[in-house]
């Protein structure tokens, strides 16, 4: 293959040379334990500091609220259980939306097993939540509200403001999985009334494994790691230090270019929509046409399988998916586009393609060129296809 041509950010993104940079210290000269008394761990203590504040200060939220995990699904299930677990006093009700990423819905799935209930908000066709259906799902026991800010699969962004300020209202703890958004996105945890928000470094331009959650002061959330004092004695281990320094400049980094590269992904986004739909026939995009992620696409391909899809792309030395990246074994369609009303066989058929800053209008076409000859080569294998055209001749 003497070509790649990425387009599965939304799973991972490169690390920038920059916070590469950043980090190399803090494995091989400033390697002291933060937790040790003596000057040789200061710049360990340090750098966390300094990443914790970087965060604080891209949400709005005070640098005491940020607590450093290992990425997105452990702060989604810390979320989760342990203010499940806290607040069971008060309720054990929990509101979620049916086309969560799996770290949310499988946490939700255990705490039932728990006895708490779980309502799933159904969504519209375009993926967005159903406010009416929310409201009416709210109950006295209603302990918590949790709500993804966009959808990892189809981009499609969540009215976020209108339900924190709901939960605010009712007395609710709001929660939101922003591994999608942050980055992407302006967050304003006090605007927009969120009480808890998880993200994940490998997302935007950082190392894997290092994320964080966002807990507003005041909440009471136990641990859900037990040994030493780490993070305030509220995430216990020794912190990782280099992914810290990483995390920490891969915001500072995605923060100063985030209005450029939402313009320019933005473009690229519109120009690849534009074009397969109308080159392709029988195509859908699947999320809100203008409410979504700067740099997220799904298409529907009717009368072909989308592995055998991503098999050619691969062939031809393109990167995309067929939804979460959680789930990429699974032989079953995706959940979310089960929830936006796709029947099975056109959810089958399904391609996410993510874009980055690196991508380029040239690359596009490309792609546009060999997803109109995979796309017709295999319908040309379809008998589904070949009694579609019989049919409308």
């Amino acid at each position: 293959m003497n070509r790649l041509i990425y387009l599965d950010h939304a799973a991972t993104t490169a690390t920038r040379p920059e916070v590469v940079e950043a980090m190399l210290p803090y494995f091989t000269e400033n390697y002291g334990n933060p937790s040790s008394v003596y000057k040789f761990s200061n710049a360990s203590k340090d750098a966390i500091v300094n990443a914790r504040e970087t965060i604080a200060k891209s949400l709005n939220a005070e640098a005491k609220d940020i607590y450093f995990t290992a990425g997105g699904s452990e702060s989604d299930n810390w979320a989760l259980k342990e203010t499940a677990r806290v607040y069971k006093t008060k309720g054990k009700h929990i509101i979620t939306s049916a086309i969560e990423h799996h770290a949310i819905l499988h946490t939700c799935e255990f705490l039932e097993k728990e006895g708490f209930e779980v309502t799933y908000v159904g969504v519209d066709e375009n993926g967005i939540i159903k406010m009416d259906e929310l409201k009416k799902a709210i109950r006295p026991d209603t302990i918590l509200i949790s709500v993804m800010f966009a959808n990892n699969e189809i981009g499609t962004i969540q009215p976020i403001k209108e339900i924190g300020a709901i939960a605010r209202e009712k007395g609710i703890l709001f929660h939101t999985d922003a591994v999608q958004a942050y980055g992407q996105l302006p967050i304003d945890v006090e605007e927009l009334n969120i009480d808890m928000l998880s993200a994940s470094g490998h997302k935007l331009n950082g190392p894997k494994g290092i994320g964080f959650l966002y807990i507003r002061k005041g909440i009471k959330i136990r641990n859900l790691i037990h040994g030493g004092g780490q993070e305030r004695a509220r995430r216990a281990g020794t912190e990782n230090v280099p992914g810290i320094v990483g995390l920490g400049m891969a915001v500072e980094i995605a923060v100063n270019t985030m209005s450029d590269r939402a313009k320019y992904e933005t473009n690229l986004r519109n120009y690849l929509i534009d074009r397969v739909l109308s080159e392709i026939p029988y195509t859908r995009l699947n999320g809100d046409r203008n409410k979504r992620l700067p740099n997220n696409v799904n298409f529907s391909f009717q009368f072909i399988e989308g592995e055998s899809l991503l098999i050619m792309l691969d062939m031809a030395g393109i990167c995309g998916s067929s939804g979460s990246a959680c789930t990429s074994g699974s032989l079953d369609p995706s959940h979310v586009l089960l929830g936006i009303g796709l029947p099975h066989e056109i959810a089958h058929g399904s391609l996410r393609l993510t874009l980055g800053d690196e991508n380029t209008k040239e690359e596009l076409d490309y792609v546009i060129e060999k997803l109109k000859e995979i796309v017709q080569k295999l319908r040309d294998m379809s008998p589904l296809y070949e009694d579609f055209i019989k049919k409308n001749r």
